[in-house]
């Protein structure tokens, strides 16, 4: 058993370290955001990979397409918009958990802590936000995809609808 676990906390490691290489080598650009922060103001949807902590970063689409061509079994791909936007399209996979639903973090917080996460949203400035929220909540990992379903479809990647 000791192995098993052993092993499964290798490959969480190699692919978040794969993550990790790739978001900084592309670089976080910024990202144009129709999302606004709570306040009403704009924010920067990116944060460069230096200044995370380990375990959470946001990476480029092609990072995240590179994961999902050959993901890990326990990999979470978190979608956190609405289930209108959900509907128009979503990543292959993905489980939708509304950002603007009023237990939202509850509900986030009922997500199992150990498993690594693969985190987007429309632009970017609510799955930046929910990787926040998973860091204070003691998540072990969880990457945010760098200008989320717009960006995705901008590169041509596909979309379930």
């Amino acid at each position: 058993m000791r192995s098993s676990t052993t092993n499964i906390r290798r490959t969480r490691a190699a692919v978040l370290a794969t993550l990790l290489a790739v978001g900084t080598v592309a670089g976080c650009g910024g990202g144009d955001s129709d999302d606004s922060t709570a306040d009403g103001s704009s924010s920067d949807d990116t944060v460069a990979t230096a200044e995370v902590p380990a375990g959470f970063a946001t990476v480029s689409v092609e990072a995240a397409d590179t994961v999902l061509d050959d993901p890990p079994e326990d990999l979470v791909v978190l979608d956190v918009r609405t289930a209108e936007e959900f509907g128009s399209g979503h990543l292959d996979g993905a489980v939708m958990l509304d950002f603007y639903r009023d237990d939202f973090q509850e509900q986030l917080s009922t997500l199992d802590p150990d498993v690594p996460y693969l985190v987007y949203c429309r632009s970017g400035n609510r799955s930046g936000q929910t990787l926040a929220m998973m860091q204070q909540l003691g998540f072990a990992s969880a990457v945010d995809i760098d200008g989320g379903v717009v960006a995705w479809e901008q590169a041509g990647l596909p979309l379930v609808r």
